[in-house]
């Protein structure tokens, strides 16, 4: 069974830090892309970030260049987010989802397989 279970979220004051990850499994991992997904309250579900099956590519949106970092640790099966100087706008459900392939669209329609999700909640 496909599982992708994202944690590390939580509140957090504007300006702070939050890790989160995202462990997978049911599948090779090392054979995936990884993106991370954020939906906000009555907005679509829109890309934030997300690295090739061997990290070699990564791509940021706007909104996470240079506060945002992906990595992942493919003997742990685990993708990370590290995201700092966060910003009120910045609260949303985030997501990571997975895709077979090197490629990383930032379009959540090319992902196969979805976490659950884990709550952002950053206050002014």
């Amino acid at each position: 069974e496909v599982q992708l279970v994202e944690s590390g979220g939580g509140l957090v004051q504007a300006g702070g830090s939050l890790r989160l990850s995202c462990v997978a499994s049911g599948f090779t991992f090392g054979d995936y892309a990884i993106g991370w997904f954020r939906q906000a309250p009555g907005k679509e579900r829109e890309g934030v970030s997300c690295i090739g099956y061997d990290d070699s590519t990564t791509h940021y949106e706007d909104s996470a260049k240079g506060r945002f970092t992906i990595s992942r640790d493919n003997a742990k099966n685990t993708v990370y987010l590290q995201m700092t100087s966060l910003k009120f706008e910045d609260t949303a459900v985030y997501y990571c989802a997975a895709r077979m392939g090197s490629a990383v669209p930032t379009a959540p329609t090319f992902y196969n397989y979805w976490g659950q999700g884990t709550q952002v909640t950053v206050s002014s």
